[in-house]
């Protein structure tokens, strides 16, 4: 386990790509449990349970389809369980050091605070993308591109189903 999570933690460092973690469905369940659990408990922050709930099976599906349909696309299917299996465990670290900041700016808001989580947002995108383009053979800018379109249509998707988390001014 511990090689694992040092594998997860040098993807999330630009040391290693998706393709050195093993292929296991195993792995593939357990990280989407993980995620999930990761996921509710930021989500649970600023929502109740079941909308913490809701959402978190959303982002999964979202992650699944995306990383899917991406890999289809370019002829890459192959490398779906492993891409897959790197976006969701890096997403984990990343919001597991991201829940002392949002709980920060949930009960007061703090300038470090937000820095931090903007911080962490660009950290979560420059990953996405270095997975994206070593699961893609592609630069790392086409990587950035990518990431960056499903981060904007997973917000989007995200906004059209929980309307409640757009913050009306």
């Amino acid at each position: 386990m511990y090689e694992l999570l040092k594998l997860f933690f040098d993807i999330c460092l630009f040391k290693k790509k998706p393709q050195d973690i093993p292929a296991s469905t195993w792995l593939f369940r357990f990280l989407i449990s993980i995620y999930l659990a990761t996921s509710f408990l930021l989500l649970m922050l600023s929502t109740d349970s079941f909308n913490a709930l809701q959402q978190a099976f959303v982002e999964v599906l979202l992650i699944l389809g995306f990383s899917w349909v991406i890999l289809r696309i370019s002829k890459r299917s192959a490398r779906y369980q492993q891409t897959v299996c790197a976006l969701m465990a890096t997403d984990a670290i990343i919001s597991f050091f991201a829940m002392p900041a949002m709980a920060t700016l949930a009960i007061q808001g703090s300038g470090l605070a937000f820095l931090v989580i903007i911080s962490l947002m660009i950290w979560h995108w420059l990953v996405s993308g270095h997975i994206f383009s070593d699961a893609l053979d592609q630069p790392f800018t086409f990587g950035l591109g990518i990431a960056f379109l499903y981060i904007l249509s997973s917000y989007q998707v995200m906004a059209l189903l929980f309307p409640e988390l757009i913050v009306a001014e």
